[in-house]
């Protein structure tokens, strides 16, 4: 008996004893570092066609934002459903169910309701923040896959002028001349690839497959060819790429991960503001693209599989950004901020049956390059991912038979009055939160990957999470998020076959969202981008409201997990009908207190104040 078969034979047993025929299948890809900088959100210059295919058929969540712009506490927020103020999760260095509480975490929830889960590549943050196992065996039926080639993330791989072999960022290569003859996330692909081809012959339960893809992340490693669709001189600047004179102080961050890189430290930038060179930065943002659109290569490779093994039509996908990340706007990179740039992200749900009503030609693989080559290796593909099945398989076999946007601005009480964000958070103010571009459709809703938990669970037939109580360190089971079905029924609810119609809807929704990033100090210092929980003395407390963004830097305390205040280290107000990339702060111009203390209010409130009804 061959290895897969005896993995099959494993499934059934595990699952015999559930009823799960009539639920769907669940995929949802999570991307490292993306932000929505994609063809199917209006980036012409991107060639994202498998994504935008996807987005084709789903709700595109316009107004997506993360609890945490950083890897691991973001994963953590949206798998258990749970903020980072009760994850205590700030940083890489704790895990949260002996940080935190025993908190049952999204895959969990459906492999306790006989679903088999499946993680391969990033999905939870690696290391202690998830146990050193990815939380197997609590959230997963099986070990969590991660390609052998990950482990030369930080390697000297990158091939520069002089001949010679770096660790850059921007880092172009040939695939076949790698360690290992290949990248990870290659290698993720084919893995989840033969996951759903060993499913397609057990159709007796569902399954929970969590695909993690590491690119765009730093290093801007990916297959050089991508770099052709990309010219340098069609890339531009950011347009706001200066400090902006107005922004607090503790708001910046020294993006120190790509200082650590040989071709950044060549160019002897001052620490902590740079500015990073004009020509380099055409680089970044260059690269950022080609990996882009290789990692959408991967995306429509996977899709491809599902509807190949027959699963196109009975799973419901769900494709997400772990946070944003800046290119050169603010005169900042990477991640660590409460800027927009920074907690954005890319979401969106494709519903058999409610987002589409057909899936043909849905998940058919649409190559970026459109060249032989890369045809010839997706050919090979089959018989590589086996070679990695396999040895997969043989190092966990223990385990697994163990363990089966001029100023507009409110003036007067009066003006205050109207808003559409209120003192009360009004529950009475309806929004727009539908709207049609290029055949996609996009809700306006303001929505948080907290919401995920919630919205799977209730698309899938399972219970849904209650709301969280005040403290809820020793409830299992509970939500700090809100089901997005409501949203995603309302918006389908007028598509008409026939006609193909749509039209635009309203619905009651949540008034605003939250973020927040930590702080050593109020100077940029070297660890102002990840610190320890131990050295955090600040938290940028942030609100997205339809018109707004309001963020308090206030004095925090780590040994109590509790924020001061009445320590206020910096505060930002930025104007998006009027001012969308965040450059003018205006929350010191006395024209504006009354707006600012207005929206101090409601970001003290919190969370449970801007909850829909």
């Amino acid at each position: 008996m061959d290895q897969i078969t005896f993995l099959i034979i494993l499934i059934l047993n595990i699952c015999q004893s559930y009823s799960g025929l009539s639920r769907p299948n669940i995929l949802i890809i999570v991307v490292d570092d993306l932000r929505p900088t994609l063809g199917c959100y209006g980036s012409e210059h991107l060639i994202t066609p498998n994504i935008d295919n996807l987005a084709s058929r789903s709700v595109v969540f316009n107004k997506a934002y993360v609890q945490q712009a950083l890897c691991g506490p973001s994963r953590t927020s949206f798998l258990t459903s749970r903020r980072p103020d009760t994850t205590r999760l700030y940083d890489f260095y704790s895990y949260w169910r002996n940080a935190a509480g025993n908190f049952t975490t999204l895959p969990q929830h459906f492999k306790e309701n006989g679903y088999v889960a499946q993680s391969v590549g990033k999905v939870f943050h690696p290391g202690i923040a998830s146990n050193y196992t990815d939380d197997y065996p609590y959230s997963w039926s099986f070990p969590a896959y991660h390609p052998p080639t990950e482990q030369y993330k930080m390697a000297k791989v990158c091939p520069d002028p002089d001949g010679k072999k770096y660790m850059n960022l921007v880092c172009p290569v040939s695939v076949s001349e790698q360690p290992g003859g290949s990248l990870p996330d290659i290698q993720i692909t084919q893995f989840a690839t033969h996951f759903l081809k060993t499913m397609s012959s057990n159709r007796s339960s569902p399954f929970f497959l969590a695909v993690g893809y590491h690119k765009p992340h730093i290093p801007l490693k990916y297959p050089k060819e991508f770099i052709d669709l990309y010219p340098l001189d069609e890339i531009s600047l950011a347009r706001h790429h200066t400090y902006p004179l107005d922004l607090p102080l503790v708001a910046w961050n020294p993006w120190t991960d790509l200082r650590r890189r040989h071709d950044v430290e060549q160019l002897n930038l001052t620490f902590p503001f740079g500015p990073v060179t004009d020509k380099f930065q055409l680089l970044i943002r260059q690269s950022y693209y080609a990996a882009t659109s290789y990692m959408d290569s991967q995306v429509g490779l996977l899709l491809s599989a599902l509807e190949k093994n027959g699963f196109a039509n009975n799973t419901i996908v769900m494709f997400v950004g772990d946070h944003g990340w800046s290119l050169g706007e603010h005169q900042e990179w990477s991640k660590y901020s409460n800027f927009e740039v920074a907690v954005r992200v890319p979401l969106m749900f494709y519903v058999p049956g409610l987002t589409s009503l057909y899936a043909d030609d849905l998940f058919k693989y649409t190559n970026p390059l459109y060249s032989k080559r890369n045809k010839l290796q997706t050919r090979r593909s089959d018989s590589l991912g086996q070679e990695l099945y396999s040895l997969w398989f043989h190092q966990n076999i223990s385990s697994l038979k163990e363990e089966y946007k001029d100023l507009s601005y409110p003036t007067s009480k009066e003006e205050l009055s109207k808003l559409q964000y209120t003192e009360q958070f009004s529950k009475s103010n309806k929004r727009k939160i539908v709207t049609k571009t290029g055949g996609t459709l996009f809700s306006e809703a303001l929505v948080e990957l907290v919401d995920i938990f919630s919205t799977l669970s209730e698309l899938a037939g399972l219970k849904v999470p209650p709301t969280c109580p005040v403290d809820s360190h020793k409830v299992l089971l509970c939500s700090e998020g809100t089901s997005l079905v409501p949203v995603l029924k309302n918006i389908s609810a007028p598509y008409r076959a026939d006609s193909f119609h749509w039209k635009k809807e309203s619905l009651h929704w949540k008034n605003a969202v939250f973020s927040q990033y930590p702080r050593p100090s109020v100077e940029p210092k070297a660890n102002s981008d990840k610190p320890h929980l131990k050295d955090i003395r600040i938290m940028g407390y942030s609100m997205r409201t339809d018109q707004y963004r309001y963020t308090e830097w206030v004095g925090f305390d780590p040994s109590v997990f509790r924020m001061d205040w009445s320590k206020l280290f910096g505060v930002e107000l930025y104007l998006h009908d009027s001012d969308p990339a965040e450059i003018n702060n205006v929350a010191y111009l006395p024209r504006f207190s009354e707006l600012r203390s207005f929206l101090s209010a409601g970001l003290r409130k919190g969370w449970r104040h801007a909850l829909p009804t």
